[in-house]
């Protein structure tokens, strides 16, 4: 007499499937926050390098002075590294200093950088930041976003 044995069908049963799905559930709770936090300091570090001492933005500033003897006043603002020869009036002048369009000159937020020169921290030179991913100038106090050139990010 032959007895029938039951076949058994492979596969994962609910329970199982759900303890994957918790694990995996548990795992992304903790990595995404992560994820952010790494992003933002990316584009603290873009900023910094951008209004740093040896940034695009600097190099662009040290050229215009050896040009014309001076960094740009607050008025001209960053504006003057982008005009052609042709559209200034002294004779000094080599520019473009920069390659872009003065209006995508942004930080990695989407804020101009703000300018001023002579500058109230760098009386010899000028002052330049990003006001951080809040939008706010917070003058440089302490858990402030801004990014300056003065200030060690």
């Amino acid at each position: 007499m032959r007895r029938k044995t039951k076949q058994r069908k492979s596969g994962f049963t609910l329970i199982e499937v759900l303890l994957v799905a918790g694990i995996l559930a548990v795992m992304a709770a903790f990595l995404i926050p992560n994820l952010f936090v790494q992003g933002d300091k990316a584009n603290r570090r873009m900023a910094a390098a951008a209004v740093g001492r040896s940034g695009s933005i600097a190099t662009a500033l040290r050229l215009y002075r050896m040009d014309m003897g001076r960094f740009p006043d607050t008025d001209e603002g960053l504006a003057a590294l982008f005009q052609s020869k042709s559209d200034v009036d002294e004779e000094r002048y080599d520019g473009p200093y920069m390659e872009a369009t003065y209006p995508e000159l942004k930080d990695p937020w989407g804020f101009p950088y703000e300018y001023k020169s002579p500058g109230d921290v760098n009386e010899d030179g000028y002052d330049l930041w990003s006001v951080g991913k809040d939008g706010n100038d917070d003058g440089g106090k302490e858990g402030s976003d801004d990014v300056k050139n003065w200030l060690d990010t």
